[in-house]
């Protein structure tokens, strides 16, 4: 296991700066996932820690121990890569336990490592296979083994599951989260997929432009974000936004007069904010609540997903909601439906997109 701390780590490219100054601890142990979208710095960060990207500035310690000059060779690091990268003309075994052989480790030290690891990925009946004769998600689980025979301080993945259809990728979620646990071992995680990061990680760290938004456990962030881009990016279907203003305010209250009719009162206080100012009231399609005498929603697309049912449509000033059902609901394209907003279940940002409050849910 290895302990990680980044101090105002920053990657430039000539004058060109898109990492700005990141400070993170990791803690033995833990999985962290990096999640963000495209272009957002996450992949080079994580080739910073694995000694691929040359660090601009900061300061990066594994265990205590600066390594900004150290070879990713001498940094006990293992990465495993989108693409499984595996020899084609060796065996799994061989794919295995080549690296070990090339550092001149012991034939029965290697033996045991290759054997523990196929057992633990349930590969072991695939050893005398070739690359070719494996599906992918086998593939994956050797470019895996590989990197646990060689008992690394720290595990670094690259979007690993991108190229595994979507059973496989469930099915490696799990297996991965177990892997996690039986090894106890210190993972960072990179992903652009919220859901494979609010299903594994014990801490998330959300990223935009090369700088961290927030870092917290998955229920955090969905249930108290930083900010309207981290509340839009955690979550699925993703977050409703609802323009509106504050129309008047007390210590306990404020009421948020939407644009287009209808007003929802939130049991939070005002905080710094001006009657008239602009806001923008978040709240998650799930709770988004069908009862009579509520704002009209007219729908015009529904999803029939079995154990529930998510509704597209617009409010009467024509700002666009997304409420998921529970259930196999019936409702139609064309229907107007009659929708309350419950105050607990709402956040509130300012015109800055910074939240101003969360109702603990």
């Amino acid at each position: 296991m290895a302990e990680l701390s980044l101090r105002g780590i920053v990657k430039s490219y000539g004058d060109l700066e898109i990492i700005h100054g990141v400070d993170l601890d990791i803690k033995h142990g833990e999985f962290v996932v990096f999640v963000g979208p495209s272009g957002c710095g996450k992949s080079t960060l994580l080739r910073m820690i694995a000694g691929l990207e040359q660090i601009s500035g900061g300061e990066l310690r594994i265990d205590g121990q600066r390594v900004n000059e150290t070879p990713p060779a001498k940094r006990e690091i293992a990465m495993v890569f989108q693409s499984y990268a595996l020899y084609p003309h060796m065996t799994v075994y061989k794919n295995l336990a080549f690296g070990l052989e090339t550092a001149g480790l012991p034939h029965a030290t290697i033996d045991a490592r290759v054997k523990r690891a196929a057992e633990m990925l349930k590969i072991t009946d695939y050893l005398a296979r070739k690359p070719k004769a494996l599906s992918g998600g086998q593939r994956q689980r050797v470019a895996i083994g590989r990197a646990i025979v060689r008992e690394p301080k720290l595990f670094l993945f690259d979007e690993p599951l991108s190229n595994l259809d979507a059973e496989l990728r469930v099915q490696m979620r799990v297996e991965l989260s177990k892997l996690h646990a039986d090894l106890a071992a210190t993972m960072i995680y990179v992903t652009h997929d919220q859901v494979e990061a609010m299903t594994m990680a014990d801490r998330i760290v959300v990223l935009q432009q090369g700088r961290i938004e927030q870092a917290g456990s998955p229920l955090d962030l969905y249930n108290h974000p930083a900010n309207q881009f981290v509340a839009g990016f955690i979550g699925s279907p993703k977050m409703n936004f609802l323009s509106g203003v504050l129309a008047a305010a007390s210590q306990q209250s404020l009421r948020i007069d939407l644009s287009g009719g209808g007003a929802v009162e939130v049991p939070m206080p005002p905080g710094p904010l001006s009657v008239g100012e602009a806001l923008t009231l978040g709240i998650r399609p799930e709770h988004v609540v069908t009862a009579d005498g509520g704002l009209p929603f007219a729908v015009t697309l529904t999803e029939q997903l079995g154990g529930n049912t998510v509704v597209y449509g617009t409010l009467a000033g024509g700002q666009s909601l997304v409420a998921q059902l529970m259930g196999q609901a019936a409702v139609k394209r064309g229907e107007t439906l009659s929708v309350t907003l419950p105050p607990q279940c709402c956040h509130v940002f300012d015109g800055r997109g910074r939240a101003i409050g969360t109702v603990t849910q």
